[in-house]
């Protein structure tokens, strides 16, 4: 237990090492950029209405000082990582004067849930229907199937997400194809709302299933095919063990552990999938929320989005991370 405790200390220093990398690197980036959030303000005030010149130079500097565009770039990191740490990034742009972390936290369960919901759906089919796969490889169905997911696996996710727009939304027009729930629904937590948020994220998460489903297939059928030829293998299919339990608790269970290794490394892209596929289908998430912040210049929000995305995977990796050494003996925590 002291073993796995040190283990569990020394990840969650890399964590913080990640995300503070993860979350610097977001910031310089967007600080880099030539886009001001004062200058859009200004510019939009004074194509709206007539601004004296003196009104103007007012306006700049009181926003200037509001979001601290006239200090140092390593005064404004200090002062990030102070306002970060109490969860308060300043105003959105977009939304002013909401701050961007409650854009954000608004954003974000709609992004996790499609999330968490195409992941758990791709992952567990695609692992089992590949470790069948790999066993039973003479079977037509799996091996079409197999073929199936080698076409789809290359394609991206918003090409899969556009397919279906069209088809669902134009041929033959019986899902949903933009937000989150029926405008004419009022949000809580009744059925009706409920139903109606099921109903919408159908085709967001569809798209992300089929992907995700040939890359867990694929994995999976090429770890059990190596598996099938490992001697205690053979010896359980000798002494008579049942073939269900061959296959799912001696097949697929050693080969589920490399397959959790790749859903980690594979979760990064997995979220920037997400993000263009929630754009996609104008879809209330996180990633509506980045694009309408990077065309409004809104680099406070950008920011928040970003910080959050890395601490959200990161997380997730960390976890994952965590459960290993309690899957699989073999892995040392010393």
């Amino acid at each position: 237990m002291r073993d796995y405790l040190t283990f569990v200390l020394k990840r969650l220093l890399q964590l913080a090492a990640v995300v503070f990398a993860g979350i610097s690197a977001a910031f310089f980036i967007t600080h880099l950029s030539p886009i001001s959030p004062v200058d859009m303000i200004v510019n939009r005030v004074a194509a709206q209405a007539s601004v004296s010149p003196l009104a103007i130079m007012e306006l700049r500097e009181s926003l200037s000082a509001l979001f601290g565009t006239d200090l140092p770039l390593h005064i404004k990191y200090f002062n990030f990582w102070t306002r970060f740490l109490v969860g308060d990034l300043g105003p959105s742009l977009l939304a002013f004067p909401t701050p961007a972390m409650n854009l954000v936290m608004r954003a974000l369960p709609w992004t996790v849930g499609l999330l968490m919901t195409s992941i758990l759906i791709s992952w567990t089919i695609g692992n089992i229907l590949g470790g069948l796969g790999g066993y039973y490889q003479n079977n037509r169905f799996l091996k079409a199937f197999g073929v199936v997911a080698m076409g789809v696996q290359p394609i991206p996710y918003y090409i899969v997400a556009f397919l279906l727009v069209l088809l669902f939304g134009y041929f033959w027009p019986v899902m949903p194809i933009s937000g989150g729930f029926s405008i004419n629904v009022r949000p809580g937590f009744t059925f009706e709302f409920i139903a109606s948020v099921i109903h919408h994220s159908i085709l967001p998460a569809a798209s992300l299933v089929i992907v995700g489903l040939g890359i867990s297939f694929l994995g999976m059928r090429a770890m059990v095919s190596n598996i099938v030829t490992e001697d205690y293998v053979t010896y359980a299919e000798l002494a008579g063990v049942k073939t269900e339990r061959v296959v799912f608790f001696y097949v697929i269970r050693n080969a589920m552990v490399p397959q959790l290794t790749g859903l980690a490394m594979a979760l990064g892209g997995i979220f920037s999938g997400t993000i263009i596929t929630e754009q996609v289908f104008a879809y209330p998430g996180l990633g509506a929320l980045l694009v309408s912040a990077v065309n409004a210049g809104d680099t406070t929000l950008v920011l928040a989005v970003s910080s959050i995305a890395v601490v959200a995977v990161a997380s997730a990796i960390f976890v994952i991370d965590l459960l290993h050494p309690l899957l699989d003996p073999r892995v040392k925590v010393k």
